[in-house]
C-alpha cells in the first residue's frame, strides 16, 4: 500500500477512536503499534477459527477482487473479518464469535510490519470496503464444504 494508501487507511480507522490524535500518538510511539478500537460504528469484526478463515479468505479472494479488511493473529489460530455494523447482532451460527456495538478489538496500523500478535492480512484501503457478511456466509460454507470432503478421505 503506497504512503496515500495508507494515511486514508488510518484515517477511516481513527475516524472511530473516541480520540483520534491519542490513536495515532499510540501507534506512531506504541512498540507494539497496536491501539484498542470500538466495533459496531464503522464495522463490525466477525472472528472465525484459522483453519476455517483462511479457507474462507482464499475463497473469498477468488469471488471478488479485494474483500474488506482481515486480521490475523493469536498463531493464526483466528481471523477477524471486518464486515458491515449490526452484523453481530443478528449473526447466527457455531463457532463464529463477533465484536459489535460494545466491544473493543486490538488493530494493528495498517502501513506497518506487524510487531505483535496481531497483523492485517487484508489490510485496509481507507474506502470503507467491508465484506459483505452473506458473501461471507456463503464463503464459509463452501470453505467448510471443502474442508469436510478433504477430511472423509
Amino acid at each position: 500500500m503506497t504512503g496515500t494508501g495508507v494515511k486514508a487507511a488510518v484515517e477511516w480507522l481513527v475516524s472511530v477512536a473516541p480520540d483520534p490524535g491519542a490513536c495515532r500518538w499510540t501507534w506512531e510511539r506504541d512498540p507494539r503499534g497496536v491501539a484498542l478500537l470500538p466495533a459496531g460504528r464503522r464495522w463490525d469484526v466477525l472472528i472465525l477459527p484459522g483453519e476455517l478463515g483462511y479457507p474462507t479468505l482464499d475463497v473469498l479472494t477468488r469471488l471478488i477482487d479485494r474483500p474488506g479488511p482481515v486480521l490475523g493473529g493469536f498463531g493464526d489460530r483466528r481471523m477477524g473479518f471486518f464486515v458491515p455494523p449490526g452484523t453481530v447482532a443478528r449473526w447466527v451460527g457455531t463457532g463464529v464469535r463477533g465484536a459489535g456495538r460494545g466491544t473493543w478489538i486490538v488493530v494493528p496500523h495498517p502501513g506497518r510490519p506487524a510487531r505483535g500478535g496481531v497483523r492485517w492480512l487484508v489490510p485496509p484501503d481507507g474506502s470503507g470496503t467491508l465484506t459483505d457478511a452473506a458473501l461471507l456466509e456463503l464463503a464459509m460454507h463452501e470453505a467448510a464444504a471443502g474442508q469436510a470432503g478433504r477430511d472423509s478421505r
